[in-house]
């Protein structure tokens, strides 16, 4: 299958070396280019792409905003968000708005492809463990859980076996499987597919969504907080 590219980001000179490195790796296509969050919500819709290499900080309509839409109305649609900093507060939004991970912008080459490669192929780019930094840096940005969130947290719980529960948590900490593994003495292939019967119960597209998901209804606290 040949994994279809948009490009958004407002430096045109960006967009031209992203897509000098993408051509020239086969099973990639670019198909599109947006020069700012509007564009790019519109040319998700119309071009079809399988990952958007997103900018955060664009006019018009930023990537965090940009990102949510796009999850919103094509959920298929994987998001790979471009930062300067890995522990930034665009990015942070980016992955609560449903971004499946971020690369810094002077990423090697190879690094950007494999991103992308893996996005595409239903992984996460960030690991869970940088997730739960980000999470924990900015949770001064993040309101308590309220009832509803709490009530979603419970009855997603509830539709967990204990053990898959167990696992949502370690995941939600910033564990490998190897680490989860360790810790429930079972085997990683056991985990990943504990991992995978989570992603497929509560409608979550990757662990760092998991991750997310379990800061936002409660499930696990940031650190420094009841």
């Amino acid at each position: 299958m040949t994994i279809r590219v948009l490009l958004a980001d407002d430096q045109e000179l960006l967009r031209m070396g992203f897509r000098m490195i993408l051509t020239q790796e086969p099973g990639i296509e670019v198909v599109g280019e947006a020069g700012n969050g509007e564009e790019a919500i519109a040319l998700a819709s119309s071009c079809d792409p399988h990952v958007v290499l997103m900018d955060v900080r664009m006019p018009v309509v930023d990537g965090i905003e940009a990102t949510r839409q796009i999850v919103s109305d094509n959920p298929a649609v994987r998001v790979l968000v471009l930062t300067t900093f890995d522990l930034d507060a665009y990015a942070f939004g980016a992955l609560r708005a449903g971004a499946s991970g971020f690369l810094l912008k002077d990423v090697p080459p190879a690094e950007l492809v494999a991103g992308i490669r893996a996005v595409a192929s239903g992984d996460a780019v960030v690991s869970p463990r940088i997730t739960r930094r980000l999470l924990d840096e900015f949770a001064p940005l993040l309101e308590p859980p309220g009832h509803r969130e709490l009530a979603q947290g419970a009855s997603a719980m509830a539709k967990l076996t204990d053990r898959e529960q167990e696992v949502l948590v370690a995941v939600a900490e910033g564990l490998s499987n190897a680490e989860i593994a360790g810790r429930l003495f079972v085997s990683e292939a056991t985990v990943k597919s504990h991992v995978g019967r989570i992603l497929a119960k509560l409608g979550l597209r990757d662990r760092v969504q998991a991750v997310v998901f379990a800061f936002q209804t409660g499930i696990v606290r940031p650190q420094g907080r009841p």
